[in-house]
Order: C-alpha cells, then sequence, then structure tokens
C-alpha cells in the first residue's frame, strides 16, 4: 500500500495442454520487484484442452490476488483473453450461445472468472509466446505450466519448489534424403474474402467481399481470429 492506495500487480498466466487435449496444466506468476517472477503456483489437471488450461490459469490467478488490487496481467493466450473481455457480453446476450446458436465452449469457467472480474480493476495485456528476450513473466508461467502438465504435480513458491526448468531446445532433425513435393494446406491465421455475408463469434456480421480468417467457431473478423 502507497498513501493508502493500493499498488498495482503485475502478474502472467499461463496453460499447457500436451495433446489438445492431453495432459494439462496451468500455472500464475506475480512479479517482485523490477517485474522479476516472484510469488508463483502451478498444477496439474489431468486431461484437458489447451484452453481450458489457459482458462483455469486465469481462473486461479484472479483467485490468488485480493480483488481490491489494480491487476495487470500479461497472456499469450488471445482466445481466453478475448473469451472474457471481447466475447462475453455478447455470449450473455445470446443466453449463452454462438452467434451460430451453438453452446458456448468452457461455459462454467467463463462464469466463474466473469464473477472474478465484477468490480475489480484488471488490464490485460497481450504478449507474444515463445519469443527470443520475451516478456520474462510470461516465459516463467509457460514453463511453469508445461512443467505441471508433463509430471501432473502441484508447485510453487509456497511449495518451496524450484523454479521451473527453461524449454527444451528444438531438436535437430536429419537432412531429408528427398525432397517431397509440395502439398498445400489451409493454415490458421489466413485471411480471405468473404463469399457470403456471414456473423463472427464476436456478434457481429461482415459482408460480402469483407476479410474475414479462422476462429473458435468458424469464420470472422481477423481481429478475431484465434490461433
Amino acid at each position: 500500500m502507497i498513501g493508502g492506495m493500493p499498488v498495482r500487480v503485475v502478474a502472467a498466466c499461463d496453460g499447457a495442454s500436451k495433446g489438445n487435449p492431453g495432459p494439462a496444466g496451468w500455472a500464475w506468476v506475480v512479479a517482485d520487484d523490477d517485474e522479476i517472477p516472484g510469488r508463483w503456483e502451478a498444477g496439474p489437471l489431468g486431461k484437458a484442452t489447451n484452453n481450458v488450461a489457459e482458462l483455469t490459469a486465469l481462473e486461479r490467478l484472479l483467485t490468488a490476488v485480493d480483488r481490491d488490487v489494480p491487476l495487470e496481467i500479461r497472456m499469450d493466450s488471445q482466445y481466453a483473453m478475448k473469451a472474457v473481455t471481447t466475447w462475453l457480453p455478447g455470449w450473455k446476450r445470446n443466453g449463452w450461445k454462438t452467434s451460430a446458436g451453438k453452446p458456448v465452449a468452457n461455459q462454467d469457467l467463463v462464469v466463474r472468472i466473469d464473477a472474478l472480474l465484477d468490480g475489480r480493476e484488471v488490464e490485460f495485456r497481450y504478449v507474444p509466446a515463445h519469443q527470443v528476450d520475451g516478456d520474462r513473466l510470461n516465459d516463467f508461467a509457460d514453463r511453469a505450466a508445461s512443467q505441471a502438465a508433463t509430471v501432473q504435480q502441484a508447485a510453487g513458491s509456497d511449495h518451496g519448489s524450484p523454479e521451473p526448468p527453461p524449454s527444451p531446445a528444438p531438436a535437430a532433425t536429419a537432412p531429408a534424403r528427398r525432397a517431397a513435393p509440395a502439398r498445400k494446406r489451409t493454415t490458421t491465421g489466413r485471411t480471405l474474402k468473404a463469399k457470403f455475408p456471414g456473423r463472427c463469434v464476436c456478434g457481429r456480421s461482415y459482408a460480402a467481399g469483407d476479410p474475414i480468417a479462422k476462429n473458435t467457431q468458424g469464420w470472422g473478423h481477423p481481429e478475431c481470429s484465434t490461433p
């Protein structure tokens, strides 16, 4: 506390799934002075998807930090971030249905996170994952979640656990004896022009000829695309 006002806390959270779905884990970390990883926690989820792991990490972080403290949350999951900021209002208006009329995935987690966000000051900040000299808090959370998914055991500063191990270096690949013929494949994040009008997962419509990209429910605005 400074002058009776709560000090803003900088934190990061991440989830991991080895197989998606597969053995999964979650992790969060709160920064110490100079944005050095300080208090942290990680835990196993058994078999789950990456999206469930990402949302669980956010829920556990919000539960662990006093709701009166302003919070900056750094995440590399656009799905989890947009689910509780961009898409949530439309899902509520539609009775927890997507624009396609399907039930919202992971609704129970989203509802709990919505309640934890109610009335508190939270700023979400997207940080790209696995970047050289990237965000150290996000990197720490990523490694802790990956370890929890692999060993399926809880860890953290309250457990006296050591810092999670570094991410493994990419394995060297042997040179191919003969180049295989190139094949066309659809790439996630690719932008196309819509042949017909439609409605995005965010609830807004798009017209024929507008640029669209793949999202969790189909196709929609490029800014609503998910990796």
